[in-house]
Formats: C-alpha cells, sequence, structure tokens
C-alpha cells in the first residue's frame, strides 16, 4: 500500500479538505480515490507507470485524482490551469499521456486536442464520493516507481519533464513534516497552483501526510484570505514573495480596526513561509511588522523539492533576512566553482545538492539528465549561492542572475534589494544585455511608486545608488514598467525582460 494511504488510513475521521461550504474526511479522500483508481484500470491489472494528466480544480478532486493515479499504478502530469492550448498540448505529447482527467469546465480550451487524438478523456463530475461498481484488485507499487512529472517554467528553453518517484515524493514530505514539525492539529490554506512543487508538495502533501486540514479557494483574493485569517483557525500560511506584496497592500486599504483585528489574527499563527522567489528584505520586515510573523525564508526546486530552510525554532537559530537557512536534515548541500571542486570559505559558487529527495530524470531526455549530475551524483542547480555565518544567501541563477560586467561578476539580486530601498521605487528586476564595451550591461526595470509616476528621476536614483552601492554594480539603463513580467510562482521572467530592452 502506498505510503500516503497508509497515513490517510490513520486519520480517517479527520477532516482533511474544507472546500467552498463543504468539507471531507480522510475516508471519503479514500473511498474517492479507490473510485478514481478503478474507472483507470478497468479490466488492467496495473498500468504500468502510464501517464495519466489531469486538469481539474484545487481540492478534492485534484486529491482524489491524485491519489487514484498512483493507485493505480499511473504516473500523475498535473497540468496548469491557466496555460493556453499550445503549453498544454507540449505537455500532453511530451508525455504521452495515455489518459486525461479534466473538470467539465476545462473541455472547451482542450477540444481542438481531444478532437486530434485518441488519449482517453475522462470527465469528471465535481466534488462527488462514489464508489466504483468495479473493485479493482490494487497494483503492488514500489517506491522507486515513477510517480509525478512536474514540468519546469521553461525560462530559458523549453520545458522539461522532472520525474519524481513515489520514494522521492516521501522523502521531501517527510524532511518537512520533521523540519517544520507538522501534526494533524494544523490547519492551512493552498493560495498555489497546483502543478508545482511549493502546492504539491509543501501544502497539500505535507498537511495530508500530517492528517491536518488543507482549505482550498477557487480563486486567490486578498478579502478571501483576511477573512480566513479572521474567523477560522488556520495556524499555517506558504505563499510567494507577490502574495504577500499583495496581501501588505490590501492590508494598508483596511480600516484601523480592521487591521488591528487582523493583526492579531495573524500573531497566533505558528508558521508562515515564503519560497519560490527570492524574498525581498523589505517586504520580509513590514510583512513582520503588520503581521507579527517572521516568514521562513527556504530553498528549493523543481528537481529537489526542499533543500534548504532557516531554523523553525529560534533555539536551532535566527530566521534572517536575505538568507535561505541552513542544509534540512538528509539533504547533503555544497557550493563548487567552475570545475565543481569546493569553493574556500566565504566565497560564491553554485549550489550542489545530493539525497533521497532528489528527482530520478528528466523525461525522455537523458543526455540533459546526465549533463545535469556530477560524476559523483551530485545534481547542479545553476543558482549562486554564498555561505555567510553558516548560512546560505542565494545570489541569483547562474545563466540570468549572475552579470559579467567590466571583468566582475554581479549579482543581479544584490542589486534589486538596494534599489527596492528608495522611495520612488515599489519594484524591480536587474538583468544583463549583451554589450559590446562591457560584456553585459546592467540595466534595471521599475515599477515606481504612485506618487513618483510623474516626477521619477533616473539621475537622482542614480546619485543616490553610488552611496548605497560600488559604481561599477550601478544599473546604466531604466526601463519603467507598471508591472514585471512574472510566472505561475511569481518569479520574473527575465529572459522576457531583456527582450524588453532590446
Amino acid at each position: 500500500m502506498l505510503k500516503v494511504i497508509q497515513q490517510a488510513l490513520s486519520h480517517k475521521e479527520n477532516i482533511a479538505i474544507y472546500q467552498q461550504g463543504n468539507h471531507y474526511t480522510y475516508a471519503q479522500l479514500i473511498q474517492a480515490a479507490n473510485s478514481v483508481c478503478s474507472n483507470l484500470l478497468e479490466t488492467n491489472n496495473d498500468l504500468n507507470e502510464a501517464r495519466v494528466a489531469f486538469m481539474v480544480n484545487p481540492g478534492f478532486d485534484y486529491v482524489t485524482n491524485l491519489w487514484g493515479i498512483w493507485q493505480a499504478g499511473g504516473v500523475a502530469v498535473p497540468l496548469c490551469l491557466t496555460h493556453p492550448l499550445p503549453s498544454l498540448q507540449y505537455v500532453l505529447e511530451d508525455t504521452q499521456a495515455s489518459f486525461l482527467i479534466i473538470s467539465k469546465e476545462f473541455e472547451t480550451v482542450l477540444a481542438p486536442f481531444i478532437n486530434s487524438t485518441t488519449i482517453k478523456l475522462i470527465i469528471i463530475e465535481e466534488f462527488k464520493v462514489t464508489s466504483s461498481s468495479v473493485k479493482a484488485i490494487l497494483p503492488d507499487i514500489s517506491k522507486d516507481r515513477m510517480a509525478l512529472i512536474l514540468y519546469t517554467s521553461g525560462t530559458t528553453n523549453k520545458p522539461k519533464g522532472v520525474v519524481t518517484t513515489h520514494h522521492t515524493i516521501e522523502a521531501q514530505i517527510s524532511t518537512l513534516i520533521n523540519a517544520w514539525e507538522w501534526t494533524s492539529k494544523d490547519n492551512t490554506i493552498c493560495v498555489l497552483p497546483l502543478h508545482h512543487v511549493h502546492g504539491i508538495i509543501n501544502v497539500v502533501g505535507c498537511s495530508l501526510w500530517a492528517g491536518a486540514t488543507c482549505r482550498f479557494t477557487q480563486q486567490f483574493s486578498t478579502n478571501e484570505i483576511f477573512s480566513y485569517f479572521k474567523n477560522d483557525s488556520l495556524n499555517i500560511f506558504m505563499a510567494v514573495p507577490t502574495i504577500y506584496f499583495k496581501l501588505m497592500t490590501a492590508f494598508e486599504n483596511c480600516t484601523i480596526e480592521e487591521q488591528a483585528q487582523l493583526t492579531q489574527s495573524m500573531k497566533k499563527f505558528r508558521l508562515m513561509v515564503c519560497g519560490s522567489a527570492a524574498l525581498p528584505v523589505s517586504v520580509m520586515e513590514k510583512w513582520e511588522k503588520i503581521s507579527g510573523q517572521r516568514l521562513l525564508e527556504r530553498y528549493g526546486m523543481t528537481e529537489l523539492g526542499m533543500a534548504i530552510s532557516n531554523p523553525y525554532r529560534a533555539e536551532i537559530g535566527d530566521r534572517k533576512a536575505g538568507y535561505v537557512g541552513l542544509p534540512l536534515p538528509g539533504v547533503q548541500v555544497k557550493l563548487v566553482d567552475e570545475n565543481y571542486q569546493d569553493v574556500l570559505a566565504e566565497e560564491p559558487g553554485e549550489i550542489i545538492v545530493k539525497g533521497d529527495n532528489v528527482f530520478k530524470q528528466y523525461w525522455q531526455r537523458p543526455e540533459v539528465t546526465a549533463q545535469s549530475f556530477t560524476t559523483e551524483g551530485w545534481f547542479k542547480t545553476g543558482d549562486i549561492a554564498i555561505i555567510e555565518n553558516g548560512y546560505y544567501r542565494i545570489m541569483g541563477r547562474n545563466s540570468v542572475d549572475i552579470i559579467k560586467s567590466g571583468g566582475y561578476k554581479i549579482s543581479a539580486l544584490e542589486i534589486e534589494e538596494v534599489v527596492r530601498e528608495n522611495e520612488m521605487i515599489s519594484d524591480c528586476a536587474v538583468v544583463g544585455i549583451d554589450d559590446e564595451e562591457w560584456g553585459e550591461l546592467i540595466v534595471a526595470a521599475v515599477v515606481l511608486n504612485e506618487k513618483y509616476q510623474l516626477n521619477f528621476s533616473e539621475a537622482t536614483l542614480t546619485n543616490w545608488l553610488v552611496q548605497k552601492m560600488a559604481p561599477y554594480k550601478k544599473p546604466r539603463r531604466y526601463l519603467i514598467l507598471d508591472e514585471l513580467p512574472r510566472n505561475a510562482m511569481g518569479k520574473v521572467v527575465k529572459n522576457d525582460l531583456k527582450k524588453l530592452f532590446k
């Protein structure tokens, strides 16, 4: 029996999910997942790692289809609910999916693909707890079987399918259960997309593994989130920096009485986490002032789950602004140079990782998979960091955040943190663009604070910056935008940004 089902069986009567005024126990989840499994298997004994794509709304349907696919021996391929047809078709064709499970509302967007393929289509009835008329004999699923294919964001090339096994998922979840001390008494809410490791593993995976309760919303709304903060028993919240920024903006528009009530409610949370994109120090500090919560920042990626985290307990260490923390138990992490040799103390280097949490392979890309690991089996993340007083500080992605200008290697994230401190700037992103003289020219896209939109001065900002950083780090050009281009997880798509400068 799969470990996730074993965990659920030990909490059968607990409420697992709240959704649109309904609640579902773990027993109901298992019953519905068994029905999905039976429908997939029909007269077969085992799907034998056939890929099963599914495009269903977050909540009861998502979880029961995910568990049902796994129990039938299939490999789950969750699709992004907001992607256009070409992006969805790319994943479906790349994985060679045999089944496609969808909610009725997504039939229209997928119709051109469905009408041109022989894929087996299953349209589900939402929130329906049923028992299948066919009682399947469940296959024996070994832990080393493929379980999940998630696709990278594809910011530098075509998205790659990241394959994880049941063993990998168990390692990723159990590590966080222990590090962040999840229990069956916890109550969280998922505001993250469920085609990404952050929502699947950190929120839904951990909460349901622990026997806790997870609430789902139809779409993100600051008013709805605040109502849950004030009126519910939530004690864990996880989000990306852009969501915290939206919540802070909404908080400022509340009355004094509403702000006081929200602050009092948020102080009762035991944990608030931020990840998937760099957390600006200014956002962390401002959130702490209005919520009483010091955000726990961590580091992970699709290929790893989580690898590094700030401490949960104060006696282990502080949660340091601008740092992602310490390697998680059971995860090996180190920094290396271009030749994959260990760097000297307090020198920047590429993060490489080894452990049971690391993915199996890139789907049908053996050469890319081999190139992504050292000969000793360490995964090359491509992210550059430095260790300061034992804590890891991310300097950026080697390909887009480390700018080679005038003979210097410069962290774009470091410049962004400084620029955001200026009162004229609401947000910014720094990139390097090709330049004959400098190699790469440092440029910055900025979103202005409202009161400076008519009287922004590049000269004033530049003069201010050279008082804060070395002159060779200052941006040479600026681009004013209403908002920065971001992907579904809130990360700035810097290659898109470079095109805007060109």
